[in-house]
């Protein structure tokens, strides 16, 4: 027993669950791969302020969840809490936005902290998979990406899921909306903490979670009742490009997003078998973002989808992945010039991509065969010192038990052949 555990609220992926994750970030991205999102990869902790400026000062991730640290030099840093100002940080020092071309269409996946309360669905260290598109103000980019989340999640086989979707104006409109919110929320019974929230953010009221300020708003202003002309047609053209792509939503005029920088589409991909936290993913356009870390006016739109949470969402509609077994082939000698033959042929059969193992230090046929058998491969070659002689080994079925002698020079192309 090891002195040191994981920190709470993590927890750490080993084989074989891990394999599920993988499964999952790569359905995830296969559709952003396929259409033209290119992979970009962040520090795992950045200035500060990149989050305080871009994610909001009002809100729970900057004020309480945040990691930071001060470096020996003096520079104050965060573990990164969420992706989207990263990645657009990224993409504006390296100046991408100028190449032409726009949108700069990128996709994502790593890790995220957040001094969060420790629950099932809720860690201090998470895992996402996003996509950003830079530069672009247009409802098919932000119906493209809705449409390829959707994909995604289908393609895992999740069908419990609803999409939520909601428009949060835009500088325009907004402010009118702010303004009659505040006068609202300036005449319930809230605690000190909530109204300085309001004075800075109201919206942020509107995502407060705890059901004594839920039962408070009930008669609170909706956005959709001020949102300008042009906000009112961008949204209808998201929800029908939505609908003729046979994409189910439903409207949520209360929804917000958690974080400062969105306008006008926002959306959530929620779960109902995961209990309290059944937010599995969401997003939303950003027009304002760029601006807010120093950057020039870039509409852009995006989206983070939980690689735990959406595991979660699997376990509860029961579905178990279809994951190939991480070893095809076991090699299992019985003597020392076997060994020497089958680890040169283990290295053959990997350079021609065939998953294969071999059983390291185990002395006897039984604790071979038990290594075998653990490793879960389909075959066995199996070989002794008789075997060798006759220039021969011995593939085994692991499944069936049929065990067949096959010559040393034909083995590799009668492997693939079985397995194809």
């Amino acid at each position: 027993m090891s002195t040191f555990k994981a920190p709470k609220g993590t927890f750490d992926l080993i084989p074989p669950f891990s394999a599920t994750y993988l499964a999952v970030r790569d359905a995830i991205s296969a559709p952003l791969r396929k259409s033209g999102y290119g992979y970009v990869e962040t520090p795992g902790f950045e200035d500060v302020n990149l989050f305080a400026r871009g994610v909001g000062e009002s809100t729970d991730i900057v004020t309480k969840e945040m990691y930071t640290l001060t470096t020996k030099g003096g520079s104050n840093l965060a573990l990164r809490p969420e992706g989207t100002a990263s990645v657009l940080r990224a993409a504006l020092e390296a100046n991408m936005h100028k190449a032409g071309g726009l949108p700069v269409k990128l996709w994502y996946s790593g890790s995220y902290y957040r001094y969060e309360r420790p629950q099932k669905g809720r860690y201090r260290h998470f895992s996402q998979v996003g996509a950003e598109a830079i530069g672009a103000e247009d409802p098919a980019l932000d119906a493209e990406l809705i449409i390829l989340a959707d994909q995604a999640y289908r393609s895992l086989g999740l069908r419990e899921f609803r999409i939520l979707l909601n428009s949060l104006g835009d500088k325009q409109c907004r402010p009118v909306y702010r303004e009659a919110l505040q006068t609202f929320l300036r005449g319930l019974d809230l605690d000190e903490e909530t109204l300085r929230r309001a004075e800075i953010n109201p919206l942020r009221v509107l995502d407060d979670k705890r059901e004594a300020v839920q039962k408070q708003l009930g008669d609170a202003p909706l956005l959709k009742d001020y949102l300008c002309e042009e906000c009112k047609a961008y949204h209808e053209e998201v929800r029908a490009l939505l609908t003729a792509a046979g994409v189910a939503f439903e409207d949520d005029p209360k929804l917000v997003r958690g974080l400062d920088y969105y306008t006008r589409t926002t959306f959530e991909f929620v779960h109902d078998g995961l209990g309290s936290q059944s937010a599995v993913g969401g997003g939303g356009r950003y027009d304002g973002l760029s601006e807010m870390i120093g950057g020039p006016a870039l509409p852009s739109v995006g989206w983070a989808l939980g690689v735990d949470r959406t595991v979660l969402a699997l376990e509860a509609e029961g579905i178990q992945l279809d994951i190939p077994p991480a070893t095809s082939v076991f090699a299992v000698p019985l003597g020392d010039e076997a060994r020497k033959v089958l680890f040169g042929l283990v290295t053959e059969l990997r350079k021609e991509g065939v998953a294969t193992d071999f059983s390291f230090g185990a002395k006897g046929l039984k604790a071979h065969m038990k290594n075998a058998n653990r490793s879960g491969a389909r075959f066995a070659v199996v070989a002794g010192e008789r075997d060798l002689a006759e220039g021969v080994v011995q593939l085994k079925d692991m499944e069936s038990g049929e065990q067949q002698p096959v010559a040393l020079d034909r083995l590799i192309e009668t492997v693939k052949a079985k397995l194809a």
